[in-house]
């Protein structure tokens, strides 16, 4: 019997993978229980914390909820490129990275493919951005196309507002087996909009808002919030999978975790709910504008609350470090490309040392600069504070200086200049709560207390072991054997 080429058996291997998983959420999943959904999450994923599998049993025990309610092309790109590609089948791709360079991949990229916007929103961590928009169609499919090379086929889009560029929709279609998450403030939403991105099936947008009409309409306009309602309509009505994305700020911190802005959000169809901290940086920074140290605190306690309790996915970009094992920035789980090209190792940490015209991704995680962040972010033990912009701003000012990193925007190194002392004193303010918080509900490191009040070990040093010594083998075989022996 004639064998396989190993490309063809791959892709056989794949269409078998694929085709499992499809027939399996149409006639086996409906049919399970939520307890045999989480432990089949469990194997999809690797997450050594409980945390993190909690987090990951969250997604699915709530995807399959709404897979009946989606569109055909939606729930098959769900399947296809975030199931398949992006958790079951990057495997070989991403230890193949491991053994060149030593260290992970990124999980994903944020990309922002315009810094144009239809608002003029204050705060905006974005605004003072040149809109030059230098990355071409051409230019973002080879950075997508050199992402999917070690396994990346998931993306974030951001901006600017992504849907005033005019060839979006083609990059979603050239890239269709790869899943995009698109922040959007959802005015450029309406019925058509909403029927492309059910036909293309792979575009989860997420609608900024700022709790209910009045707060919303008082920071982007009034009249933004019918918008943004009737943009959720028209996703719902599609069958598209969306979500929330909400920035904390001093004034609507309680607003945007109550019980009545949750269950709104639901009402309209909510499947996620992204939260962001207000940090002072492009348009007009105002520290005044931040959250207390004790409104974030509260925040952290009511998003976890939030997530045992409601039937949406929620998740706080500054409060999960417990989840995510700490900052993702620096290419530890994610990176930002900027319109202009520059790599920034998080989209508020706008300082790049090199820029996608010049270099490759690989060549850029392996810099002086992101190796710096990487390395100081290991060092960092308190996972309820790991931010190196408000949390340990001295770690920013750092390898800012080391990896010879400039402000990518207008004023934007006012972060370690000018407001340099308000940040210090933020960080050390936010530090007692949190390391109080650290210690007495999490042991230091050692547990996480569940909603049934069992203490779940953490396995954070089984954490750094990993991330130090990833393979037995490539650049760490030496180091690995020597730790283990140890």
């Amino acid at each position: 019997m004639k064998q396989l080429s190993p490309v063809k058996n791959n892709q056989f291997k794949n269409y078998i993978i694929k085709k499992s998983v499809y027939l399996a959420s149409n006639y086996v999943v409906p049919r399970l229980k939520d307890e045999t959904i989480i432990n089949l999450s469990d194997k999809l994923n690797d997450f050594n914390a409980p945390a993190g599998k909690i987090f990951f049993d969250h997604i699915f025990v709530n995807l399959k909820r709404k897979l009946p309610s989606l569109s055909k092309n939606v729930k098959k790109k769900i399947l296809d490129n975030f199931i398949s590609n992006f958790l079951l089948l990057s495997g070989d791709k991403r230890k193949a990275f491991i053994e060149r360079n030593g260290f992970y991949p990124p999980l994903f990229y944020v990309i922002s493919p315009s810094m144009h916007c239809n608002l003029k929103c204050y705060g905006c961590y974005s605004a003072n951005y040149t809109r030059e928009d230098k990355l071409s169609f051409e230019k973002i499919n080879q950075i997508i196309d050199e992402g999917k090379s070690y396994g990346i086929f998931f993306y974030t889009i951001s901006g600017g507002e992504p849907f005033v560029r005019k060839d979006l929709i083609d990059i979603f279609k050239r890239n269709s087996d790869c899943y995009f998450q698109v922040y959007t403030n959802g005015s450029l939403i309406n019925g058509k909009m909403a029927e492309q991105l059910a036909e293309l099936g792979n575009v989860f947008p997420c609608i900024s808002v700022e709790g209910f009409e009045a707060e919303t309409d008082e920071r982007r306009g009034k009249g933004h919030f019918k918008k943004i309602v009737s943009a959720m309509q028209y996703l719902k009505d599609n069958g598209i999978l969306f979500g929330f994305s909400a920035t904390a700020t001093k004034f609507n911190n309680e607003i945007i975790v109550s019980n009545e802005f949750i269950d709104f959000y639901i009402k309209q169809g909510c499947f996620l709910g992204w939260y962001f901290n207000y940090i002072p940086i492009g348009r007009e920074p105002d520290v005044k504008l931040m959250p207390t140290p004790e409104q974030r605190n509260y925040r952290r306690k009511m998003v976890a609350e939030i997530r045992e309790t409601k039937p949406i996915v929620v998740a706080d970009f500054w409060n999960d470090g417990v989840l995510s094992h700490g900052c993702l920035s620096g290419g530890r789980v994610y990176l930002h490309i900027n319109a202009n090209g520059g790599v920034e190792p998080c989209v508020f940490a706008q300082f790049a040392a090199d820029n996608v015209f010049d270099k490759s991704i690989e060549e850029i995680l392996n810099s002086t600069y992101f190796n710096s962040i990487r390395s100081e972010q290991i060092k960092i033990k308190n996972r309820l504070r790991p931010c190196m912009i408000i949390d340990h701003p001295q770690i920013l000012r750092k390898i800012v200086a080391k990896g010879n990193a400039k402000a990518t925007q207008e004023g934007g190194g006012s972060i370690i200049t000018t407001l340099k002392d308000d940040m210090d004193k933020y960080s050390s303010s936010y530090a007692e709560i949190a390391d109080k918080v650290w210690s007495e509900e999490f042991g230091n490191g050692k547990f996480v207390i569940a909603k049934s009040g069992e203490k779940l070990e953490l396995n954070e040093e089984e954490y750094y072991r990993r991330q130090l010594y990833p393979l037995e083998g490539g650049k760490n075989k030496n180091k690995t054997r020597s730790n283990k022996n140890n």
